[in-house]
């Protein structure tokens, strides 16, 4: 079974990412072939970068980077859930990205972007895939875009729209096959 960590790749405190996050790790737990994780980036509480040698060491000075070094280890694959800020993916998820280098390598990732707005936070899905591909992650070929993301979170969290759930079907299953290349690789190594 393939472990996932759906990460939350908010900060803010009234972040609609933890809603979201949530319902896509019961829709990749409803799937099946996953055994899901959730991760809040704001409950890991990464300081700014703090590590005296390169990531690609693997040499970690402090124990928040050998707890996140052993949590992200610890996965198969990822979606990330990520908010769009001024059209770009925020800081303190790309500083928790920095941390760590080893442990993203040839790891099948699944992107869920979302904003207030109409892009539904495409923009910042397509401003992460050059550093996801940097860093050795396989990107899904879809992803899921959530626009109007204010109208869709309420008192019982995140109320799906029509369709959302077929179109992460499909970002699960990419990320399933690329899991499964991933281990066919691993063994034929």
């Amino acid at each position: 079974m393939t472990r996932l960590h759906v990460i939350s790749a908010a900060t803010r405190p009234t972040s609609s990412s933890r809603p979201l996050a949530h319902w896509v790790a019961e829709q990749a737990h409803a799937r099946g072939g996953f055994e899901v994780t959730p991760v809040d980036l704001a409950a890991i509480a990464l300081p700014f970068l703090d590590e005296p040698e390169y990531a690609s060491t693997g040499n970690y000075a402090h124990q928040h980077t050998r707890d996140w070094s052993a949590l992200v280890d610890s996965a198969d694959a990822f979606v990330f859930v990520l908010p769009m800020y001024n059209g770009g993916f925020t800081a303190p998820f790309k500083n928790a990205i920095d941390f760590l280098y080893r442990e993203w390598q040839g790891k099948p990732v699944g992107i869920v972007s979302y904003s207030a707005g109409p892009t539904g936070g495409a923009p910042a899905a397509e401003m992460l895939l050059p550093v996801l591909t940097r860093i050795g992650m396989r990107p899904a070929e879809r992803s899921v875009a959530v626009a109007g993301i204010p109208d869709l979170i309420g008192p019982n969290g995140f109320q799906a729209p029509e369709g959302l759930a077929e179109e992460l079907a499909g970002v699960l299953d990419d990320v399933a096959a690329l899991a499964v290349l991933r281990t066919h690789e691993t063994v034929m190594a």
